[in-house]
């Protein structure tokens, strides 16, 4: 089983989003029981006395649009100790990266990467929480999950 962290700033915009249409990758090609997917945060500004925020309500209307339910979704931070439980670490842009970085002690096995990298043109997905741009983020982290499966489907 591949186990798949997709990490953010928050855990409330970017990375639950990619979460859930990877998710939903994974439902339309029968794979889900080969790959366990989840999301973190770098930060701890949305987890307030141990319990997370939910999803972003944009975030939230976009996926409830297609038909996917993120409402027990509660943003919770990366540890140092995820690294050994997961085999990918995919971040939404070079910050998170670094955070990333710091957080785990380094990356020996070269476990993280950043979603836009698999995609035809490499780029940082935006965070939508400053850009306002919800719908472009969408489109991005599909295009980058659809690079992503394509990159990992036979293992």
């Amino acid at each position: 089983m591949l186990k798949i962290c997709f990490v953010c700033h928050g855990n409330i915009c970017r990375s639950p989003m990619a979460e859930f249409l990877f998710k939903r990758i994974l439902e339309e090609h029968g794979r889900t029981e080969d790959f366990q997917v989840s999301s973190k945060a770098t930060s701890s500004e949305e987890i307030y006395r141990g319990q997370g925020n939910p999803v972003y309500p944009p975030v939230r209307e976009i996926l409830e649009g297609l038909g996917i339910d993120c409402s027990k979704k509660r943003a919770c931070q990366l540890q140092k100790e995820d690294y050994e439980s997961y085999d990918y670490f995919i971040g939404m842009d070079e910050r998170n990266r670094e955070n990333m970085r710091r957080i785990l002690g380094g990356d020996p096995n070269g476990k993280l990467s950043l979603l836009g990298d698999y995609t035809d043109h490499p780029h940082p997905i935006a965070d939508p929480w400053y850009s306002g741009e919800f719908q472009a983020c969408y489109e991005d982290i599909l295009e980058g999950s659809r690079g992503l499966w394509e990159q990992i489907k036979e293992k």
